[in-house]
């Protein structure tokens, strides 16, 4: 299912091919996020077009609307949204972070109050399992607990034990019960503990005992220092099982990826690339750009000539500053476009530096260009 194909010999950047029910995920990758069962902005095909074949959903989200009976009607989101690539769902754990003035956790599950009509909703793992199975997700995150950044060291360690309880039953309720559809879905523990390495070599081993299909790495980009998000990547790197996938949750930027490449992270999520693109806000080698700004008005130059996609070529700044100061729909398209192909150039250009064994080097100078 997983295969590591090359491994650089001076970090533990790899890369590798991880095979899901809908196709096979060439590693390092990055997944655009479509919260509601839809990139922002974007049909599936230009997702694809994109290079993208793998998208991250909410299973909270998409619990609430459009709700598991149509997503049983159309067996599952892939019918649902038209989209024929592997889909990853995450459980819910970062909206007990993100909305915690709407849950109430206890050792059983989490009582969210619904964000949108106040309407209570009580997930157990057992029913987040039950959700995604309708989702007919390819990757299911188990429920976990995500606490702040300042969270207290007593309070990181309850997460910890709870995140590896609800683990447990997750994947022991996913035995009994199954896929939904005519496919086999993968379950994924999520491992904790803050920026403690006690704690996160605490959950690691817990977790890694019960021989799950992949890994992932949950709680950080949630406030800390970056010093302090890389460090406990880099202890991670040395527990974590080398033969499984490996994904770091919410990160990051265009740096922030490729030092955590270098850590021996596979697979990443960020809301940037999109969010940041209807803001205005473009990712480029030199570092981002705001084309609202007023010096972008009349600029002949394309929006980036350094990046290898039609549509960074084919426009030029000072039209995108226009789309950007008319309000025009057009614009965001554009923009969005832009930055997700900046993404997923910059980790195929990072596997062809692994291949070629320079990806050490290769690295040092995209990170001093972009940090410039």
């Amino acid at each position: 299912m997983f295969t590591v194909n090359q491994c650089c010999n001076q970090t533990s950047a790899r890369i590798g091919s991880f095979t899901t029910s809908h196709g096979i995920i060439e590693t390092p990758a990055f997944m655009p996020i479509g919260t509601y069962a839809a990139i922002k902005t974007l049909s599936t095909n230009e997702i694809k077009d994109l290079g993208f074949n793998l998208v991250l959903s909410n299973t909270y989200h998409l619990y609430l609307r459009p709700g598991t009976k149509i997503l049983d009607q159309f067996k599952g989101l892939h019918h649902f949204m038209n989209w024929d690539g592997s889909i990853l769902t995450d459980s819910g754990g970062f909206q007990i972070y993100s909305l915690s003035d709407f849950r109430k956790i206890d050792n059983n599950g989490v009582e969210f109050k619904s964000h949108l009509d106040g309407s209570k909703h009580y997930f157990t793992p057992e029913k987040i399992i039950d959700i995604q199975r309708s989702i007919g997700s390819d990757i299911m995150m188990v429920l976990d607990v995500c606490p702040p950044a300042n969270a207290t060291k007593e309070q990181h360690l309850k997460a910890v034990n709870i995140t590896t309880s609800w683990a447990k039953r997750c994947l022991k309720h996913f035995k009994n019960v199954g896929p939904k559809y005519n496919f086999d879905q993968i379950v994924s523990p999520i491992i904790q503990g803050g920026i403690s390495e006690k704690l996160r070599k605490l959950s690691a081993e817990q977790l890694i005992d019960l021989d799950a299909k992949m890994y992932a790495i949950g709680g950080l980009a949630v406030g800390e220092e970056k010093e302090d998000m890389l460090s406990t990547v880099s202890f991670l790197n040395t527990i974590m099982p080398i033969d499984k996938p490996r994904y770091l949750m919410g990160v990051g930027t265009p740096a922030d990826l490729i030092e955590c490449v270098a850590l021996g992270v596979d697979m990443f999520d960020c809301v940037l690339p999109t969010r940041n693109a209807r803001n205005g806000q473009l990712f480029t080698r030199l570092g981002k750009i705001n084309i609202k700004n007023a010096k972008y008005k009349d600029d002949e130059s394309p929006i980036d000539c350094d990046n290898k996609y039609v549509i960074s070529q084919n426009y030029t700044k000072a039209y995108l500053h226009h789309l950007f100061r008319t309000n025009e729909i057009l614009g965001y398209r554009i923009a969005t476009q832009h930055n997700l192909s900046f993404y997923n150039n910059l980790l195929s250009e990072a596997k062809i530096a692994i291949l070629n064994n320079k990806f050490h080097t290769w690295s040092k100078d995209f990170l001093n260009c972009y940090n410039s």
